[in-house]
């Protein structure tokens, strides 16, 4: 490939970014008028957000509706053919549906359409026509701003399902912060993978209180050495009246190397040392170990009391890179 086909390739992808960018940014400056609106109405919804639409467009619903579902919303995609052909009975009292078609005359709708409308199901409508069949019949119209189709012919669906996308995130992000959707929460519908890990909590993670380097401030670093020795953390915490007042670690080892049989473990260790809270998040206690080369945190409660101890390995192994 010659350097003038890949000048030429690179300024498709900049003109398609560009068009698309412009799009969302007029659709930021200008929210369609019953936003606001049709998100009240899925919070007051009962039962399940349904979105449907076919082609482009229902692969788009598709998406939509796993980030509801993702984010605290129940949420369905009903595919509009199927629909008419017995899957309308997963559409029921109580839902609220979301109809895409940029036209807004998909013929495969109109069965959803007037299932709705018997039913007196709340309908909101995404399309790029104010004057089209569903928009006419929905009760909350989200108009897609009129914008140029990214491709060179102006037909194949690229901006108007840029904006369809963005508008449903736009949804679902608003829905999830009115509800107070929590990190916790949205862990539990992400438990797999890297996301999972980083929503992991500390305590999933720590190892407990059997298993900690503890010692007494007035330990002679001897006996001291013995229990970092057993631990096999390469720390010891050091504790008066049971709360951690200090932390030894290998670097507090070498700067004493000459005076350190004479020491008891309050006398060498670190104080004020860096801890996490068991209920903090694993990627918070990853940050401050990378932060402040250090490879492990005691996990200390409300009182400064150790309950736990969290090494990087355990992060690592959990997936937190």
């Amino acid at each position: 490939m010659t350097d003038d086909q890949k000048a030429a390739i690179r300024a498709t992808a900049a003109r398609v970014l560009k068009t698309e960018g412009e799009a969302v940014t007029a659709m930021a400056d200008a929210l369609p008028e019953d936003f606001v609106p049709a998100v009240e109405a899925i919070l007051a919804t009962k039962g399940r957000v349904i979105l449907s639409g076919i082609g482009k467009s229902g692969h788009i619903a598709r998406k939509i509706s796993s980030t509801f579902a993702s984010t605290g919303t129940p949420s369905a995609f009903v595919h509009p053919a199927e629909a008419s052909h017995g899957d309308l009975g997963m559409v029921m009292p109580g839902d609220l549906t979301i109809l895409i078609s940029n036209s807004g005359e998909t013929a495969e709708l109109k069965d959803i359409i007037a299932h709705v409308a018997r039913f007196a199901i709340p309908m909101v409508a995404i399309s790029g026509r104010p004057d089209s069949t569903l928009m006419q019949a929905a009760d909350y119209r989200l108009l897609l701003p009129a914008a140029p189709e990214a491709c060179v012919i102006g037909m194949a669906p690229t901006t108007s399902t840029t904006l369809t996308l963005a508008l449903g995130d736009a949804l679902a992000v608003a829905t999830m912060e009115r509800r107070g959707f929590l990190p916790e929460q949205f862990r539990t519908f992400h438990p797999g993978g890297k996301l999972g890990a980083q929503l992991s909590k500390v305590a999933q993670l720590m190892h407990g209180a059997e298993a900690l380097p503890l010692v007494d401030a007035a330990t002679p670093m001897a006996d001291t050495l013995i229990v970092m020795s057993e631990k096999g953390f390469g720390i010891a915490g050091v504790q008066s009246e049971g709360r951690l007042v200090g932390v030894i670690s290998d670097g507090d080892l070498r700067r004493n190397i000459g005076r350190l049989m004479d020491c008891t473990a309050g006398e060498v260790a670190t104080q004020a040392p860096r801890v996490i809270a068991p209920d903090d998040l694993a990627a918070e206690a990853m940050a401050v170990m990378s932060g402040n080369r250090i490879t492990a945190l005691f996990v200390v409660d409300a009182d400064h009391r150790p309950v736990g101890l969290l090494h990087i390995h355990d992060c690592l192994r959990a997936g937190l890179v």
